[in-house]
């Protein structure tokens, strides 16, 4: 199911699209916990330390300890899509 929900969003025209198909997959509250994961991800990224997160989100430390071992993989995708919104700034 992952990766036909992947093919769909791949083949959409843009992000307008992409934002318009995920709201109404997802309810309020999921849409949040994504948006939040993701965030999680980028204050890592940019060397906030995992506790200061977790406080600063009010979410537990397994849930930011997830992100940061996702981020120390050799071959994260996490990793790769923030380099390249970095360079583009």
């Amino acid at each position: 199911m992952l990766q036909e929900l992947s093919s769909i969003i791949s083949a959409m025209n843009s992000s307008e699209e992409v934002e318009e198909f995920l709201s109404q997959l997802l309810t309020p509250p999921e849409q949040t916990m994504i948006e939040r994961r993701w965030e999680i991800v980028k204050l890592l990224h940019r060397g906030v330390p995992q506790r200061e997160i977790a406080s600063i989100l009010g979410m537990s430390l397994c849930k930011v300890t997830r992100g940061a071992r996702e981020l120390k993989k050799e071959a994260s995708v996490f990793r790769r899509i923030l380099e390249k919104q970095v360079s583009k700034e």
